[in-house]
């Protein structure tokens, strides 16, 4: 086996921001790596949502619904859900009782519900479309080519290939 100690000491970032100079591997840097970077841009991500008094899972829904066209089942939204622990039909009652969203009763099954964005819930996407710019910059210092790279390995991890 290849020695890859130094790999996991050098090269100052991750070790500077969590105070850890060491890591068992590589394999290890990266995962933690990984998890603090999603935690560093969740709460970035989370202050431009402030602004609008809305959470990440609500704000993604909404995304959800708005690329859909048209009225989806909470399964479906469920199954588009970018936090696939999140509690779908509670988020959506929410955004409900918000005017963000309407349910109805599915036309095809009278047993599901269909949840379309309400001319207030697109408003509200507009008005969140002008942060996009503050979204874009928080992985802006990537060239284009870094960031299909980072979707690249992103994509194989999860996939495990």
């Amino acid at each position: 086996m290849t020695d890859v100690s130094h790999l996991c000491s050098t090269n100052m970032g991750i070790e500077e921001d969590i105070k850890q100079q060491q890591f068992r591997n590589p394999y290890q840097k990266g995962l933690i790596n990984i998890i603090f970077t999603f935690n560093w841009l969740n709460e970035r991500l989370r202050s431009i949502l402030k602004r609008e008094k809305i959470t990440e899972q609500q704000f993604n829904i909404l995304r959800i619904l708005r690329g859909a066209g048209k009225p989806i089942s909470t399964l479906q939204i469920r199954q588009r859900m970018l936090d696939k622990a999140s509690d779908t039909s509670r988020i959506v009652d929410r955004l409900v009782l918000k005017k963000l969203v309407k349910k109805e009763t599915c036309t095809n099954d009278k047993r599901l519900v269909d949840v379309s964005i309400t001319p207030e819930g697109l408003s509200l996407l507009e008005s969140l479309d002008r942060y996009a710019h503050e979204m874009d910059a928080l992985i802006g210092n990537l060239t284009p080519e870094e960031a299909q790279m980072l979707n690249t390995l992103l994509d194989k991890i999860r996939k495990g290939k």
